[in-house]
């Protein structure tokens, strides 16, 4: 059977950005697991406008070509975990318009988060457990938690991600959570799917 497949996103599109290295950290150490396959997907190659849709894609295709091929790569996955930098108590605005730019392709799907700022991005990754409920996402409870003095010394070279042993702890935590939940929603999907069709 193929392993589940986690997309990576990177959560923020701004010039300077820290996202790429909680990404790739997280990347890393995911790829190393062996029992999933894990992609890195970058909001800055999906530059979608605000939400200018008549309504959801839930309810009506979607017009617009990068929300098309954005619905598509989401699809693709079976679980998810989400870089979080946190503005004003808040996700990026960039965020909050991808998740909304998809609607069946979140369902019944794991996500786990890796904040980031002063709060580790705890304020923002609440706020997005919330928005993933409403996708009918499965939010799990251990996240990943990167403090601000930790942002600093990885900016700085001082210290890397993953040579903080309590991050790398929380990591461990956060992807044993995902992969267990990943695994039965992607049984009961197939479940679905099977019943699905022999009532057709």
């Amino acid at each position: 059977m193929a392993k589940p497949k986690i997309g990576i996103i990177i959560g923020s599109t701004r010039q300077g950005r820290f996202a790429d290295k909680p990404a790739n950290w997280i990347h890393e150490i995911a790829r190393q697991r062996g029992d999933i396959d894990v992609e890195l997907v970058d909001l800055r190659d999906f530059p979608l406008p605000f939400f200018d849709e008549v309504a959801s894609s839930a309810w009506v295709p979607s017009k617009n070509e990068t929300a098309r091929k954005w619905q598509a790569k989401v699809a693709s996955f079976d679980g998810f975990i989400v870089t979080v930098a946190e503005y004003n108590r808040g996700p990026t605005a960039v965020l909050k318009n991808a998740l909304d730019y998809a609607y069946t392709e979140w369902n019944k799907k794991s996500v786990g988060f890796v904040g980031y700022g002063g709060t580790g991005g705890s304020r923002a990754v609440e706020q997005l457990r919330l928005h993933a409920v409403e996708l009918q996402m499965a939010p799990i409870r251990a996240g990943v938690h990167i403090q601000w003095p930790d942002m600093l010394a990885a900016n700085e070279g001082r210290k890397q991600l993953a040579e903080q042993p309590h991050l790398q702890q929380s990591a461990n935590d956060m992807l044993n959570q995902l992969v267990w939940w990943t695994d039965a929603l992607v049984a009961a999907r197939a479940k679905d799917a099977g019943a699905a069709a022999r009532a057709a």
